[in-house]
């Protein structure tokens, strides 16, 4: 499967996400339900993944998390806010940079439609 169609399931999914929880809620919250979309239709996914900092010859664990990995192929950054600010952008494509993964989506549930707050970011490797 490409990224892009994971991207499209991702979409899909977050998108029946939205409509049974509408926004407001803990990222967390949408985070599981996502996951339980995702697994539906049979994709593999991983939440919750460490995310080491490689500073030279100096592994960092720094505490960083990927909320979402889809099929080791897309990231995704779950996010619940009034609206995605520029660090949101660049913390998504460092996890890309760090994870040396094309695709990622960022989400933010609390939007009106789920679709005007998702942006996807392509890491150029």
């Amino acid at each position: 499967m490409t990224e892009n169609e994971i991207s499209s399931k991702v979409i899909g999914a977050s998108i029946e996400v939205h409509k049974q929880l509408g926004p407001g809620l803990l990222e967390s919250t949408y985070e599981v339900c996502l996951i339980y979309e995702l697994k539906q239709l049979g994709l593999d996914v991983k939440n919750q993944i460490a995310l080491p900092v490689v500073y030279k010859e100096l592994k960092l664990d720094a505490g960083y998390r990927i909320d979402l990995i889809v099929e080791n192929k897309v990231i995704i950054e779950i996010k619940s806010v009034d609206e995605l600010a520029n660090i949101h952008t660049a913390q998504l494509l460092t996890y890309l940079r760090l994870k040396n993964i094309k695709l990622g989506l960022l989400i933010n549930f609390n939007s009106v439609k789920v679709v005007d707050g998702i942006k996807r970011i392509v890491n150029n490797l």
